[in-house]
């Protein structure tokens, strides 16, 4: 067992690939593409290894909670680099580094076509170190940083084809919506500051129960309710919850390594990690569970029925993974953090596996994404086929795949809870289990089986006609003059499913091997704090709790189970058996196709209300603040005033002495006449 964790060991993890990125992005010239994905990939595998050191020195007992530097300190408030390593840390560091491995790797073979390959390298290996100074810190300063730092990288890759507008368009508004979050994100950490006087993670929570007897200035909510509330809009950014969630749709505007990476795996569940890191201070207020707990399951549902209508095969994975995060946030929002964290790392194997298929299903098509222009896969790539098979498996929750240990559980804490709005999450989670089994399977119907559309395709896509290299990795494998040959889908290279084959191996085994110890061991004892008496949600979980095997078994009597049966029954149904019902289903239900094909209107609201509000009011304080007020009234017209007093007193300052001479004999005159009035005035009188 090893006593304690080395500090140097412990900087080796983010400082690699920070390393590889500083080689790739600055040298990327002078080493070539094999230098770049060398050096980074180099950097990831070194950070993958101590950190899977790390995860077995915590599961023997060891932590790590220590100052790394001192930055300044005003008062008594010290800013610094800091790292604290328990069980929740060791975790996500084995799943940042794991993922982010098999991306890089992915990504040779993904990429290779493309002119900017060196900066895609180093855009990556950067954001993976964003993201383990992220899960690392011990204090806000450094959460923060991480924070806004993969915000930032993630900007960067989503617009990463930069010649392209749409990409350019949704790096924008990744960018603009996430400050919206990180706006409440940083009120909550100031409320922290002013309140608990302290940036340490640490402090705050031995400080939590003087903060929950405070009551926030002016109103009748308790301070640390609000604290919560804002700590989690944070999250709602990051972690893409309705209404904030209108950006990670549009992000799969990217190249697909970094869907899988930034979008599936780690950046979008920087939130859900943070809300769990703060639990000591969630547990002291059911109004912001209860907040929680309402938003997880509306994103949960209805971004669910989204992913029904999707054409285009990396939108229906991203809708897929809008709900699962809900999913996640509901399982925060009864307590059951060690749940929500659990699901994390489930979902972050299936879904990247996912992601990653999708993308050589795309390199497969000729850069092809549409689902319609697909069919029968199966018989020409068998990898990607059976991965994906596994991966869809995982998603809906079958009996000893790792998403089952995961979802169940969310479900069951659920139905556990005490919480007034546990009612309406436990029905939304419930119907969410045939919506997702639904858009998973008839995606993977439409693009593995049933008819070859790939051979004269119904749906023309925007690489059908012409050969755009900068914007199209892998078009070397097609035939510019078209012909059977180019449109007869191909498996991908070992460099790109090796990544699928690895990561379906956890997306089978890691809730089986892991849901005893993390969920119902000690696992988390000292990272996540759960008050039993006020939320007994995984004190009755644990009750219930088996065995991974006995759990497996008894499943199959469960609602949950017959409900992903039966999306999948329906979805074989009606898209292999009878197409033409969903055809008529669609016409019968057009008003709520149209709803669902313009997502809610929520796009529209956002750019048709708040962004003309926005621009109306910046007009209006443009015009009327800037240009009247300030320019024209404040410093145009004290400009007037001054010329206009200028112009009377030049009128009077002749230079004669005569006209000063006369002007202060009136003045002596004028003066002495109204000292002496009120007495003159009195003479009269009498």
């Amino acid at each position: 067992m090893s006593a304690q964790l080395s500090q140097n060991m412990l900087l080796a993890v983010p400082l690699a690939p920070l390393v590889g990125a500083l080689v790739a992005g600055f040298f990327g010239k002078a080493v070539g593409r094999a230098g770049a994905h060398t050096a980074t990939i180099l950097g990831v595998l070194i950070a993958f290894a101590i950190s899977v050191a790390v995860l077995f020195d915590v599961v023997a007992g060891a932590r790590f909670n220590a100052t790394i530097y001192e930055w300044m300190v005003l008062g008594s408030l010290k800013m610094e680099v800091g790292f604290l390593v328990d069980g929740l840390t060791a975790m996500m560091m084995v799943v940042v580094t794991f993922v982010s491995l098999m991306v890089h790797i992915y990504t040779i073979g993904y990429m290779k076509d493309d002119p900017g390959y060196q900066r895609f390298f180093c855009y990556i290996s950067l954001f993976t170190f964003s993201m383990l100074m992220l899960v690392m810190s011990n204090n806000f300063l450094q959460l923060f940083f991480g924070w806004e730092a993969v915000g930032l990288v993630s900007y960067l890759l989503i617009g990463f084809w930069y010649k392209k507008p749409t990409a350019i368009f949704a790096n924008m508004k990744a960018f603009l919506v996430n400050r919206v979050g990180d706006f409440g994100f940083i009120l909550g950490i100031g409320l922290i500051v002013a309140y608990a006087g302290t940036l340490s993670y640490a402090e705050t929570f031995a400080r939590a129960d003087e903060l929950a007897k405070l009551g926030f200035p002016g109103t009748d909510w308790m301070l640390i309710t609000v604290i919560c509330i804002c700590l989690f809009i944070g999250a709602m950014g990051k972690s893409a919850q309705f209404p904030l969630h209108v950006w990670l749709p549009d992000s799969m505007e990217g190249p697909t390594p970094i869907s899988a990476l930034i979008h599936a795996a780690t950046m979008v569940t920087a939130g859900i990690f943070m809300v769990a890191r703060m639990s000591p201070l969630f547990e002291l207020s059911d109004t912001a569970l209860n907040f929680i707990l309402i938003i997880g399951s509306i994103t949960a549902l209805f971004m669910g029925f989204l992913g029904i209508i999707q054409t285009d095969i990396k939108r229906v994975v991203a809708y897929s993974t809008l709900s699962q995060l809900g999913y996640m946030t509901v399982a925060l929002g009864v307590s059951a953090y060690s749940v929500a964290v659990f699901h994390l790392m489930t979902h972050a194997f299936f879904k990247a596996l996912l992601f990653l298929a999708a993308g050589s299903v795309i390199i497969g098509m000729h850069h092809d994404q549409d689902i319609r222009n697909m069919g029968g896969l199966w018989k020409y790539m068998k990898i990607t086929w059976i991965t994906s098979l596994l991966g869809s498996l995982a998603l809906i929750g079958t009996p000893l795949f790792s998403g089952f240990y995961s979802k169940d559980s969310i479900i069951l804490a659920v139905h556990a809870s005490q919480l007034p709005a546990a009612g309406w999450a436990y029905f939304a989670v419930v119907a969410g289990v045939f919506v997702t089994a639904f858009y998973s399977f008839r995606m993977y119907f439409l693009v593995f089986h049933g008819k070859e559309n790939f051979r004269h395709k119904p749906f023309p896509g925007e690489h059908d006609d012409h050969v755009d290299d900068a914007h199209a990795p892998g078009d070397a494998h097609r035939d510019a003059h078209g012909g059977d040959q180019a449109h007869t889908p191909h498996e991908s290279p070992a460099v790109v499913w090796l990544p699928l084959v690895l990561l379906a191996i956890p997306s089978v085994v890691i809730g089986y091997l892991t849901i005893g110890p993390m969920l119902h061991g000690d696992f988390f004892k000292d990272a996540i704090f759960v008050d039993a008496a006020r939320h007994p949600a995984m004190q009755e979980l644990g009750a219930m709790f088996h065995g991974a095997a006995a759990m497996a078994t008894h499943a199959l009597g469960t609602l949950p189970l017959w409900l992903a049966v039966g999306g999948v029954v329906t979805a074989y149904l009606f898209y292999m058996v009878m197409p033409s019902v969903p055809v008529a289903i669609g016409r019968a239900l057009s008003p709520i196709v149209k709803l669902l094909e313009n997502k809610y209107y929520l796009d529209w609201f956002n750019e048709h209300v708040l962004a003309a509000g926005t621009r109306l009011l910046g007009r209006g304080l443009w015009k009327g603040g800037d240009g009247f007020l300030i320019d024209g009234l404040l410093v145009n017209g004290s400009a007037r005033l001054v010329g206009m007093v200028a112009g009377l007193s030049r009128l009077v300052q002749t230079g004669h002495v005569y006209w000063y001479a006369l002007v202060m004999l009136l003045g002596v005159f004028g003066l002495l006449t109204w000292q002496l009035w009120p007495a003159l005035a009195g003479l009269a009188g009498h």
